[in-house]
């Protein structure tokens, strides 16, 4: 073994986000071994759950992970954390990064802590952009929602100078991935094709993420209107928040440059931005507009990658001191 690599874990291997999490590590250069935990899999193959991985890798799904892991995702599903801890699935020294929303809890109650408590361990907010000196010193990180993700990256910098208005207007749209593995009526391709929806108006579990960050940059927490739609594609985001404003839009941009410039996934671009620009890879693409006294600020997120696997593969780098950017260096799938 390598002195510089390590073993890495998954728990809960069958979904979505565990199988981008394998694809990502499985070329990581400082992964070892990389064990997939997956009660309802255990012994077959990886290709059985995850068909885009015949003949790229040989490993099986295990029934328990080896002592030797050093991080251990958990991408068991929403209300299953607390079972993983209780039944001892996770070596004892093993840092965690919880992919589901239960490490999160907390935070939808829409108060800011840098730390917080979940099944007796203290968790990290895990948006790097946020308090990525704070995820450094982590033992467990909850990794952010896919939506709070997009919107935070959107407000957060006008936050950070006081400048969010007391009614923020937020209207985005998911892919049908951002609903998980397991089939619904709402993922049916007869159903999602050729369709979009709203659901959740107004509602949305992230709003408490979302109103939980903006409160650890400006002291009054704005209204937010979010409007949550399904699109008919499998994966992306794309959100547009807007709101009143008494600033420039050149005094806007340098804003957003000076909050992200040593962010290395964010990007502003001058053009309007598209979903397919950032499908496949960890990158958040940010276009700002002033219209008399509005802003509107766009950004696309791939929802399975900076929306969630991309997102825990960089805390993971952000946690063991290396580059953040390790193995997240990703061209976008663009046709």
């Amino acid at each position: 073994m390598d002195s510089d690599k390590i073993d890495i874990g998954i728990i809960g291997g069958a979904g979505y986000t565990a199988g981008e999490l394998i694809r990502l590590l499985s070329a990581h250069p400082k992964v070892d071994s990389l064990f997939v935990q997956s009660q309802s899999h255990a012994g077959q193959h990886l290709s059985k759950a995850h068909p885009d991985l015949i003949g790229e890798l040989s490993g099986s799904f295990v029934q328990k992970l080896p002592d030797t892991c050093r991080i251990v995702f958990l991408c068991s599903g929403h209300g299953k954390t607390k079972e993983v801890f209780d039944q001892g699935w996770i070596p004892t020294q093993a840092k965690v990064v919880d992919l589901s929303a239960d490490a999160r809890w907390e935070l939808t109650q829409g108060k800011h802590s840098e730390r917080h408590h979940c099944c007796g361990k203290e968790f990290v907010y895990g948006l790097a952009e946020l308090q990525a000196n704070i995820i450094r010193k982590a033992h467990f990180v909850a990794n952010p929602g896919c939506f709070a993700t997009a919107i935070q990256l959107a407000l957060l910098p006008l936050a950070k100078q006081g400048k969010l208005h007391d009614e923020v207007h937020v209207s985005a749209i998911t892919g049908s991935t951002g609903a998980g593995a397991h089939p619904s009526s709402t993922t049916h391709f007869s159903w999602r094709s050729n369709n979009a929806s709203i659901y959740k108006a107004f509602t949305h579990q992230h709003l408490g993420e979302i109103r939980a960050s903006v409160s650890s940059l400006q002291s009054k927490v704005p209204n937010i209107h979010f409007i949550p739609m399904r699109g008919a594609f499998t994966r992306g985001i794309l959100a547009a928040c807007y709101q009143k404003i008494d600033a420039s839009e050149q005094e806007i941009k340098e804003w957003f440059m000076a909050y992200y410039l040593d962010a290395p996934f964010v990007h502003l671009s001058e053009e309007p931005i598209s979903v397919k620009q950032v499908v496949n890879t960890n990158k958040a693409l940010i276009h700002l507009e002033k219209v008399e006294n509005q802003v509107l600020v766009t950004v696309a997120i791939d929802n399975l990658l900076k929306g969630a696997s991309g997102q825990a593969v960089q805390n993971m780098n952000i946690m063991m001191g290396w580059d953040e950017r390790m193995g997240l260096l990703l061209k976008p799938s663009v046709f």
